[in-house]
């Protein structure tokens, strides 16, 4: 009411800085229900990252968590339209919608209508804006809540545990829209504590858990104990990326399946493939079967199908008359992106899978160059952008490295200037200046000093080549472990 009272109402566009809060659901269902949508804003980003949302975005409001209210602030006047900004302690003043409406993308009926705008990483540097409409999440919690196998839901029965990141496609499509269409209950934690997890998932009576690769990771390192054994209460967890050496030593200690599912979310649902049903080939990356509902090819890099066994790149569309039915609805402003990303009438996913004999996909890597970090997408691509800005450095490409825990880590292969000394300290302060730019877990988490980079003749880096070198230079003197300074920064 409160928001209709000013004037608030499709087809306007609001920025939420709320965290994984119970006001985040609070705020997004009123706004939904006013035609409004939504543009989640991460409180961990830093000024210069919500300034680009902000700028891209073209929210007309803001509204965030009070110890955000003075940086988003100074976010605005970064950007060539200062919108209002209202912190949750203040609400009750807020401001009149502005009289002219910036225009969203889509037809006005509820179905097409833009639900949200979640910006997602790519290759090409800037996040990029994915429109999803509300034909999108209903489709999705729809889909979750009929999939059936070992991902069977009761009715009104469910207890859906996550501390996954609301502003996420996760959190926000399928644990959320799924248990509101399903009549359950969500958990919402505010981020994944490992000390206290199996307590948190017993006091709640959790029955569905969320995942990303990283949790079981962690949880396999917490002391045995005799209560580890949760089959008589938790029916399955619901993720992806595993670790395969984890995968069957988790289920085995904690006693319940852990599903693995393929998506990303350009996809929705109309593209996602969960290994729900046996046999899961537990171990091997597998994710599934595509349902009657999917298509998909893997192809070569001249687009044409491979043969079983061979790896390729996964193109998906949905089956029947609309094969963007339940896709997002394109990228902001980049017609250009969403024409490529549909190059084929296929959605080009840039993941690298292998198809099984028995039909089954596994995922093999991902084509582009994007580090998964605990489930956070980094576009290898921005952060170079960012440490190129380093006084210090000439050149610099970033790339993932394994690491045990969170999947990849973000390496920096850097070459200072003249007369800079590579050591240490030169290290050091090389993340300590990120830091304040970059959110935390994009930052390097391994400085690796070079002298030149490889090159094609073109003068192009040779990734591969270098990501090659990075996993080889991990334990080299010229190589600095700046993982332990990669710490949440709160900015007031």
């Amino acid at each position: 009411r409160q928001y209709q009272s000013k004037g608030y109402g499709a087809p306007m566009r609001i920025g939420l800085v709320l965290e994984n809060r119970p006001d985040f659901f609070v705020h997004w269902l009123a706004l939904n229900a006013l035609g409004c949508s939504v543009l989640p804003i991460s409180a961990a980003s830093q000024l210069d990252e919500i300034a680009y949302f902000l700028e891209h975005g073209e929210p007309v409001l803001v509204v965030t968590i009070p110890e955000r209210v003075d940086l988003l602030e100074r976010a605005c006047q970064l950007t060539a339209k200062p919108v209002p900004v209202i912190g949750l302690n203040r609400f009750r003043n807020l401001p009149e919608a502005p009289s002219s409406k910036a225009q969203l993308s889509g037809p006005e009926d509820n179905g097409k209508l833009e639900c949200a705008l979640l910006y997602t990483s790519g290759s090409t540097g800037k996040p990029k804006g994915c429109i999803l409409s509300n034909e999108y999440f209903t489709q999705f919690g729809h889909w979750y809540r009929c999939l059936g196998g070992l991902a069977q839901i009761a009715w009104g029965e469910e207890r859906l545990l996550t501390p996954l990141p609301l502003g996420h496609m996760n959190a926000m499509a399928v644990s959320t829209t799924g248990m509101i269409m399903n009549g359950g209950c969500i958990i919402q934690l505010d981020r994944f504590h490992s000390s206290t997890w199996w307590q948190t998932v017993r006091e709640s009576k959790a029955t569905i858990l969320h995942y990303l690769g990283v949790l079981p990771a962690i949880l396999l390192k917490l002391p045995v104990d005799k209560g580890d054994d949760f089959s008589g209460q938790i029916r399955f967890g619901f993720g992806a990326g595993v670790n395969p050496d984890h995968h069957q030593r988790f289920e085995q200690r904690f006693g319940f399946p852990l599903i693995e599912s393929w998506a990303m979310t350009e996809c929705g649902s109309g593209g996602c493939i969960t290994a729900n049903r046996e046999p899961r080939h537990v171990g091997s990356a597998c994710f599934g079967f595509a349902t009657d509902t999917v298509q998909y090819q893997v192809v070569d890099e001249q687009k044409l199908p491979v043969i079983k066994g061979d790896n390729g790149e996964l193109r998906v569309r949905a089956n029947g008359a609309y094969p963007k039915q339940g896709f997002f609805s394109g990228y902001l402003k980049d017609p250009e992106a969403t024409n490529e990303a549909w190059a084929g009438g296929w959605l080009n996913t840039g993941d690298i899978v292998r198809q099984g004999e028995d039909g089954q996909l596994h995922f093999v890597d991902r084509l582009k160059n994007v580090i998964r970090r605990s489930g956070e997408n980094i576009s290898a691509l921005a952060v170079e952008t960012h440490l190129l800005n380093d006084p210090v450095i000439s050149e610099v490409i970033v790339t993932a490295v394994p690491d045990e825990t969170r999947g990849d880590e973000v390496a920096a292969c850097v070459v200072l200037g003249e007369k800079m000394k590579a050591d240490e300290d030169m290290a050091v302060s090389i993340v300590l200046r990120s830091l304040s730019k970059l959110t935390y877990y994009k930052v390097p988490g391994y400085i690796i000093f070079c002298d030149e980079l490889p090159k094609t003749a073109s003068n192009k880096p040779r990734r591969a080549e270098i990501t090659a070198l990075a996993v080889s230079r991990l334990n080299h003197e010229c190589c600095w472990d700046t993982r332990y300074l990669k710490k949440r920064q709160i900015n007031k």
